[in-house]
Formats: C-alpha cells, structure tokens, sequence
C-alpha cells in the first residue's frame, strides 16, 4: 500500500546530497507507487529559493515536481508545513553536519514538531563513545528513542539484507555455522580512491570511524548474531547488540598511503590512518575461539566489500592424504557486484582421481530481472512506514564505540603505497577476494 497524508521535511536541501540522492530517491518511490500524490516533500536551508526555482533543481516528473516546497530558516517552519494539508506523520531529515544534529532537533521541539514526528541523521554519530553517548542523551531530552532513526547505508544494501536469509532461511548452514566448524571470519573493504575532496572531515575521523566502528561491525553482528524469534526490528536489534557485548579486540594495526599529507584538508604531519587491520574475537559459546580479521581503506589496488568465511580443512584422509585440498569458503559480495560465491573442491573430468577448486555463484544480476533499489529509496521507504529494522539503535552505536575506544588514535602508523596493500602484521592467510573480483559483474 502506497504511503500517503505524510510530511517530508528536508533540512539542508539546499546541499548536494539532496539533489544527488535524496529527492532522487523519492521521486522514484512515487513512480513505484510507493508514495502518493496526498504527501508533500519541502525543503529547507539558509538559501531563498522560490518554490519554482526549488524544483528546477531536480530533474524529476512534472505531477512529482508539484509535490515539492521550499522554506528558508527554522523559525514558523511547523506552521508551514500544517499550511501544507493534514499529515499522519512528518519525517525530518538532517542533511546537516552532524555537530548541528542535537541543536536542530532542540529547535525542531521548539517549533512544535511533536509525537507526530520522526527524524532521520546520517553517520557519523558521534566521535567517540563520550560524544556519541551526549548526542543520545541530546536527542533524547526532545525525542523519543522511538523517533530517531539513525541510517547506516551498508544494512541498505540487497547483499547485506540478504546474510539473514542466507543464514537462517537454508537449514544446510544452521548446524555448521559455528566455531567447531569455522577456521576464521574475514572482513574486507577496499576503495581504489583516496580521500579526494573530504580530506578535511577524514583527517579528523580516520578509517576505523568512518567504516569499521559503523558499517563493518553491523555486517559482522548479522553473520555472527543468533536467530532473532522474530523479524522484528527491536528483536534483530537485540541479537545484534548481544554479539556486540561479547566482542573483544585482540590487535589493532594503523597505516597512511604516501602522499597523505599532500591532500587538500588533510593537516601537517597527521597521524590518521586511512587504512587498518584488526582481530577480534566474538566470546560466546558459538564462537568462542574463532578470530575475526578485518582490514579496509583507502588507496588500494581495487574496489570491493566482501566477508569470507573459510571452514577448518579436512583431516588427512582420503582424498587429502597430503594435505592439499584446500579448505571450504563461503564469500559474501556486498558491493560492487552482488553475491555469494562457495568455494569446493571438484573431480576433474578423466580416469585419475584429480580434484581442483571450482566455484558455486549465486549472482544477483543473473538470478533477478530486477533493478537493485538504491540505499536511500529502501532507507526513506522504511522511514514513511516506520520499520527500523535497517536502522541502528542507541545502544548499538555506544557499545560499538565503547569497544572501539581504547584503540582509537593509538599506535604507530606505518606507511603504504597509493594501490598497494601494506604487508599483514597478523598471521592469517587473507582469503584471496581479488580471485573472485569478478565472479558477478
């Protein structure tokens, strides 16, 4: 059922990220059906733009255009929206830095935006597990932790919704997926591009702020989390936060491609490391004893996200008297190009028992004649009708920083080559993710 009788109020619209995704995304729910002609989307900054010189900005449907508003300042933006029609809801989003998130949302209670209203805020929340707690509390003196949804791109993702299914829709993995079955967890998330033009925000957040503390935790809660009793979101929520208090950090090694220090924004002789590597540890009965590696940044020899999983190898039997068949894994394509890949080992067509490594691939663009949603259209959908599944609560953000904490900003830093991978300071043999690059595109 199409959403309808709903206020979508833009803060910030006036910025980049509302032209490039925002209103995008909502003009192509209406398209869908997803959204009806009875909600109004308006936008609001400091730059006064007309109503008419609002929508040329975007290049969207005529009868959508007519769905867009533009309001400058703060300052009688409630009476404004009510001189819109009656709404069941307004959903509020802060495309704002997030220094301004709690002094907007104070401002917003202020104007009289109430129980009838939902904020959505972007990463990154908070810098440490201090001011992340602040901004909660913040938040909370005006809103309900029920109205506040903090968006986190990477649950966004088809692939990523998808570990869940995998996990816990197949009863052929329920029974091994454990520590008695499963040498390591391998985490990898690789940009081909340095920082580019956020050298100013990277400087001062680094690649364990900006991806691992966020993104990458959530993607180890759900390939690691016990089955929630239900798909509600505060039960997924639960399991989540569950292998989050269970997490123990092992080793945490910080690096800096060269040339760093040369990029706009980026301060003189800064310790940022745009690239990390970590090992932890998840301490529970599933899991105990089961290292988790995870290494990303910027600067590499390649785009990808991936997860491996790769099984404990055979006993020396049979077919691997000698130890050569190399043991089984399971890759999980996040992005560019969607999939799940099974590594096993074969027999080679002929009379000799001669066995190789082939691959099962399960890839989203062959399997669906679809087209994969975009992040913010399935993160906006959700929003309208209230389902904070993909959304990360209070307590995930605190504990996931609280863990992170003791290693922020601490250590030497080493240097790499721009597309060069720095050497491993663990041992672990990395599963080789370039070997399945691409597998699905």
């Amino acid at each position: 059922m199409a959403v309808s009788r709903s206020a979508i109020v833009i803060l910030g619209a006036s910025g980049d990220l509302a032209k490039r995704k925002l209103i995008p995304a909502l003009a192509t729910l209406y398209e869908q059906g997803e959204l009806d002609a009875s909600n109004v989307i308006i936008g609001n900054g400091r730059t006064d733009y007309s109503d008419p010189d609002f929508r040329k900005r975007f290049e969207v449907p005529d009868d959508f255009a007519k769905m867009l508003f533009y309001y400058v300042g703060m300052k009688g933006l409630r009476d404004f929206v009510r001189s819109k029609g009656e709404f069941d809801q307004i959903i509020i989003f802060m495309a704002l830095p997030p220094s301004v998130y709690a002094q907007r949302a104070k401002e917003l209670a202020e104007e009289g935006f109430g129980k009838e209203t939902r904020i959505i805020i972007e990463k990154p929340f908070g810098y440490d597990y201090e001011t992340a707690s602040k901004l909660n509390d913040e938040l909370h003196e005006v809103y309900d932790e029920s109205q506040i949804f903090r968006i986190d791109h990477y649950l966004a993702k088809e692939a990523v919704q998808n570990i869940l299914v995998f996990r816990f829709a197949n009863s052929l993995f329920n029974s091994i997926w454990n520590s008695s079955n499963i040498e390591s967890i391998q985490i990898s998330a690789y940009e081909e591009i340095g920082v580019e033009d956020r050298g100013a925000y990277f400087d001062s957040s680094g690649i364990i702020r900006d991806m691992v503390q966020n993104h990458l935790m959530q993607l180890l809660c759900l390939m690691t989390m016990e089955a929630p009793v239900s798909l509600d979101a505060e039960e997924i929520r639960a399991q989540k936060i569950n292998v989050l208090k269970t997490i123990s950090l092992d080793s945490v090694y910080r690096y800096q491609y060269e040339g760093y220090h040369q990029e706009k924004g980026v301060a003189p002789g800064s310790t940022t490391e745009t690239y990390a590597e970590i090992k932890l540890y998840i301490n529970n009965f599933r899991w105990t004893g089961t290292p988790v590696y995870i290494r990303t940044g910027k600067a590499l020899n390649r785009k990808g996200t991936e997860i491996g999983v790769r099984f404990k190898p055979l006993p020396r039997l049979l077919f691997n008297q000698e130890g050569r068949i190399q043991p089984n894994q399971i890759i999980f394509k996040i992005q560019p190009a969607e999939g799940i890949i099974i590594d096993l080992a074969s027999k080679i067509p002929g009379s000799e028992q001669r066995l190789t490594q082939t691959a099962m691939r399960f890839c989203y663009e062959d399997e669906f004649d679809v087209e994969i949603p975009e992040a913010y259209q399935k993160l906006l959908l959700d929003a309208l009708r209230g389902n904070k599944t993909l959304f990360v609560s209070a307590a995930e953000t605190e504990m996931s920083w609280k863990k992170f904490g003791p290693f922020l900003d601490k250590g030497r830093i080493e240097n790499y080559r721009k597309g060069v991978p720095p050497e491993t300071n663990f041992d672990v043999r990395w599963m080789n993710f370039e070997k399945y690059g691409s597998a699905c595109e």
